[in-house]
């Protein structure tokens, strides 16, 4: 019994002078270290980039309003608004009664003067034979004949481009696709009289090629020398909200409309023909500004109800400068105060770092 007194005894003295002489390890201290260890960036002095928003509309690559090219009536008609066409394609056939006479009359004009000169040369070649015998015929009668011959071929080819061009104008009367596209439009049905209509007369067909669109801008006469055009632009259907498209400026009209702003257009590519001409959008068009202007990134600006300040680092400590914002990008804002181009600053900064403190940089 007081053998198993003293082994236990032994033992707890063992135990209690292992606990007195090691002390446990803080596994955490190198996690508060590296914690307070601040990321710090670079004022950067630069041209402002920045965007504004501008409302745009779709408008269709290529369109058309069809109208007759002669006074006719209207015989048939192939298509219906929504019809898809190709290039060339029949669309509608007209007819013009007078046209068949007119035809016919040009024709047969053209026959007699194919005739009549057809008799001229044969009559000149005849006495070009006969001159050779020497006085059978005078000089002038050959010389009359030669005239004669060339003044009815003249009046051929003349007759020939009348008969041509009246067949061209008969042609006239089949109304084909100038382009591949869709039918928007049909104001007419057979029997209906149409002829050469006006900018502002009703068209009998319109045709429209909605597989690319135009994103046409209006840009306020303040930026049009500040376009981005290096830059992409970003723009928003209001009728399909969430979906974010991005592409290049096409073309502009280098000239300020009636309004004062200039016409941009971008190409939008519509396979799916989602996009329907006159849809509104917000586009946003980059916007840069000739003069320089000292950037910091967003997340380095401090604000409170008091001021607004940005942390620089300044012999490893703490300096507050204050400062004012300008135009504020997507990544960068335009600052004011006492800082310069190089100047290190915190980012993630907070009110809990104190002005003069010793900053640890994690870089």
């Amino acid at each position: 019994m007081k053998l198993k007194i003293i082994i236990a005894a032994a033992i707890a003295a063992s135990l209690y002078s292992c606990s007195g002489s090691e002390k446990p390890v803080d596994m955490t201290a190198e996690k508060k270290a590296s914690k307070n260890k601040l990321e710090t960036g670079i004022v950067s002095e630069k041209a402002l980039s920045s965007y504004v928003r501008l409302p745009g509309q779709l408008k269709p690559f290529n369109e058309v309003n069809i109208f007759a090219k002669i006074n006719s009536f209207v015989k048939q008609i192939y298509v219906d608004r929504g019809s898809v066409v190709h290039k060339g394609q029949l669309l509608a056939v007209l007819e013009a009664p007078e046209m068949a006479s007119q035809v016919q009359s040009a024709n047969a004009r053209l026959l007699q003067a194919q005739e009549s000169a057809t008799a001229s040369r044969e009559k000149y070649r005849r006495l070009k034979e006969a001159a050779k015998e020497e006085g059978a015929v005078s000089p002038l009668d050959l010389d009359n004949a030669l005239s004669k011959m060339k003044a009815d071929e003249a009046i051929v080819l003349s007759e020939r481009s009348t008969a041509t061009s009246v067949k061209d104008i008969q042609s006239y009367l089949n109304i084909r696709a100038p382009f591949d596209g869709m039918i928007v439009q049909r104001n007419v049905s057979a029997g209906a009289l149409v002829g050469p209509g006006k900018s502002t007369d009703q068209p009998m067909l319109v045709l429209q090629d909605t597989r690319r669109l135009r994103l046409e801008v209006m840009i306020p006469e303040n930026y049009v020398d500040k376009v981005d055009l290096k830059q992409q632009v970003s723009f928003v259907f209001n009728a399909l909200p969430g979906k974010d498209n991005k592409a290049y400026i096409s073309r502009s009209a280098n000239a300020l409309g009636t309004q004062r702003s200039e016409a941009i257009e971008v190409d939008v590519i519509n396979k799916d023909q989602r996009l329907k001409p006159g849809m509104y959008g917000e586009v946003k068009i980059p916007i840069v500004f000739g003069a320089k202007s000292l950037l910091v990134p967003n997340n380095a600006i401090v604000r409170s109800t008091e001021r607004e300040y940005v942390i620089k680092v300044k012999d490893g400590k703490a300096v507050f400068a204050d400062v004012k914002e300008g135009i504020a990008g997507d990544e960068f804002t335009e600052v004011f105060g006492n800082l310069n181009s190089g100047d290190r600053i915190v980012l993630h900064a907070g009110d809990d770092t104190k002005e003069g403190q010793l900053i640890p940089l994690n870089r």
